[in-house]
């Protein structure tokens, strides 16, 4: 049986989680059945379950990206930023129905909570050093710790997100976020 080169089971594997990310975000979690993860993906069952051992793997392999590319996003340019990156194109950015389905998720599956706490806690840590750093630098409020600003960043994230996913349009939201990255700066930018 001839090998597989890694760059080919890589390419696989971006594949899988590219059809997978458009399939759980157009049916959820429970509607992204194998037979429309085989369609979405061009693959067999065979195929993808030999990268992934089960649909939940697959689906936390997907919330893992979603969350290190954030993390990466955060550290270098701030929540806000990535905020504002949705709002520009909200088309682009296909984990927000992954985004949806986590937290519902982790409201009713318990196993499935506990999984992703390490990759919530990614996100948090990576947050509360870019706060500690701004502030370090003089550029946010240093009477509101951190923990309690990543906290307000966090659910003005999820308003947002939500926001989107009812479509209820971006009137007014650039301004919006504007207001909130004016809350925490000090104002000598």
């Amino acid at each position: 049986m001839p090998r597989v080169s890694q760059d080919h089971m890589d390419a696989r594997r971006r594949q899988i989680l590219a059809g997978a990310r458009r399939c759980f975000a157009e049916y959820g979690f429970e509607g992204a059945t194998v037979r429309r993860l085989e369609d979405a993906t061009g693959l067999s069952r065979g195929a993808i379950f030999h990268h992934f051992d089960d649909k939940d793997a697959l689906f936390l392999a997907l919330a893992h990206d979603d969350a290190e590319a954030m993390a990466a996003t955060v550290a270098q340019q701030g929540l806000v930023q990535v905020m504002r990156e949705i709002l520009a194109d909200p088309g682009e950015f296909s984990w927000l129905g992954t985004r949806l389905e986590i937290a519902r998720r982790i409201r009713t599956d318990p196993t499935f909570r506990e999984r992703w706490r390490d990759r919530q806690h990614e996100v948090d840590e990576a947050l509360v050093a870019r706060l500690r750093e701004q502030k370090a630098a003089g550029r946010m409020r240093t009477d509101v710790p951190a923990d309690v600003m990543r906290t307000y960043l966090e659910v003005v994230l999820d308003g947002l997100i939500n926001h989107l996913a009812t479509g209820r349009g971006t009137a007014h939201v650039s301004a919006m976020l504007d207001l909130v990255e004016d809350s925490l700066r000090t104002g000598r930018d």
